[in-house]
Order: structure tokens, then C-alpha cells, then sequence
């Protein structure tokens, strides 16, 4: 059967990226430390080149289900080199997301419940070089220094929500297991988001976040400053969802 993709395209225009997105694939996450069941959202693309009708967009169907489904970030450069020899490509990029959750124990009662982070690990192969971006997406609580400061009584507080994107290359792809950002993340914050929350919880929940006010600004720059100290290339980006205003509070930072 003729191999329309594989013809020879005369145009002389390099893509640099085509493929495939939105594959949804059951994965067993595993990094050492975190082992995790679930559905994860895969985009799977090259670059083509110039000389080059169309890729084979099978063989990449076939490498998430044959490489991908018990995905170790530590091992994703393996992969990533396998994928580049099978697609015959110069650069190869994979990208996956999917839910991940933490147990919780509540600070006075002691019961446990469940918390959801969302994780995207994105690694890309171009000509021998790889890096692969982790960004862990959680929630936490924070307390407005101001409100606090020129209140009576009382402070608003609301959640807010972390990325931290951290990069790795070459032999150190995955530098920050998902569970210790997850750890500084939570640190940065006026107090945790905990889903299962009894009175006595409730209270010290409350009174820790007004012991520890942080703005939006505060808690971009903290998390910053502990990656900084560890020699790590990263991002953060933080959103407030405000309790007394209509908008949002932002923060973003790269170091």
C-alpha cells in the first residue's frame, strides 16, 4: 500500500510541531515516591522536516501505549530517545497531565480525607538535548497582611492556587518529586487547604492562617527563594481567589 504521508513534500517549509493531543490513557504514576491509578491526557508531537509530507501519527498512539503507561518521569529521557528513533524525527516533545492525590490529616481531629493536585510533565529530545519541565498545581490558604493590619478584628482570607514548574536536563530530568513541591507549596502559605474539616479543626485552621498573613507577592517569592537556593531552573505562578473583591490576585516569577 503507498505511503501517501511518507511522500516528499516540495515546499521547503519546516512545522515544528505536528501530532497528536488528547489521547486519554489509563497511566500508573510512579517516581519513587508517589504511585498513582488513573486517566492522563497525553499530546505527542515532532518536528517535521521541511522535506517531509506528514508523520506517522500511529507510532505515537503505539508509544504512549507501549512506553508510557507505567510513566516514571526519571525514565521519560529513555522514552523520549526511543520515540525520536521511531518517528525518525529531530525533536520529539511528550506531554502528560492527569489528577494526582495526597492524603490529609486534619490539625485537630485527626481524620484523614483526600486532596487533588494536577500535575503536566512535558520532556523534549531535540538532536540528543532533553528537558523536562514538572509544574504541580495545588491549593492553599492565605490571610491579607493589610486586612489584617488595619482591622479591628477579623481578616479575609481565601484560597488560592500554586503552579511551580520546575525544569531538569540532561542526566537530572526530574530534580523536585511532586510530593516535595507539593511540601513547599504548602509552606508558603498562611495555612493548608484540608477537605475534611470537623469544628476543632476549623478553629485551628483559622488561627494559624492569621498567625501567618502572606500576600500573593509573598508567597510567589518564597517559593522562588527555595528553589533558587536549590539551583533550580523553575516558574511559579499563583492565583488568589479573592473573598471580598470581584477579581483575582496574581503572581508570576521565573528563576
Amino acid at each position: 500500500m503507498h505511503d501517501i504521508q511518507n511522500e516528499t513534500d516540495a515546499r521547503g517549509i519546516e512545522l515544528a510541531r505536528v501530532g497528536i493531543d488528547g489521547v486519554r490513557y489509563p497511566v500508573s504514576f510512579e517516581d519513587g515516591y508517589l504511585r498513582q491509578e488513573g486517566i492522563a491526557d497525553f499530546e505527542v508531537t515532532v518536528r517535521l522536516q521541511h522535506n517531509r509530507r506528514g508523520t506517522h501519527m500511529s507510532r505515537m498512539v503505539a508509544l504512549v501505549h507501549e512506553h508510557l503507561q507505567r510513566f516514571d518521569p526519571r525514565k521519560l529521557p529513555t522514552v523520549l530517545k526511543t520515540g525520536a528513533d521511531l518517528l525518525d524525527a529531530p525533536a520529539i516533545t511528550v506531554m502528560m497531565a492527569m489528577p494526582v492525590s495526597t492524603t490529609v490529616v486534619a490539625p485537630a481531629s485527626g481524620r484523614e480525607s483526600r486532596q487533588v493536585h494536577d500535575i503536566r510533565i512535558e520532556g523534549r529530545w531535540d538532536n540528543g538535548d532533553i528537558t523536562v519541565t514538572t509544574a504541580v498545581t495545588t491549593e492553599v490558604t492565605s490571610l491579607c497582611p493589610c486586612s489584617k493590619a488595619i482591622s479591628d478584628y477579623g481578616a479575609h482570607n481565601q484560597r488560592s492556587q500554586i503552579t511551580l514548574a520546575v525544569s531538569g536536563h540532561g542526566d537530572s530530568p526530574y530534580p523536585l518529586p511532586v510530593h516535595r513541591a507539593l511540601r513547599l507549596l504548602s509552606s508558603s502559605a498562611s495555612a493548608p487547604v484540608v477537605p475534611l474539616v470537623k469544628r476543632a479543626d476549623e478553629r485551628v485552621l483559622t488561627m494559624q492562617a492569621y498567625d501567618n498573613p502572606v500576600f500573593v507577592e509573598d508567597m510567589a517569592r518564597t517559593v522562588s527563594v527555595a528553589c533558587r537556593d536549590r539551583g533550580l531552573r523553575h516558574s511559579v505562578s499563583i492565583r488568589n481567589l479573592e473573598s471580598i473583591h470581584s477579581h483575582d490576585a496574581i503572581a508570576y516569577v521565573a528563576g
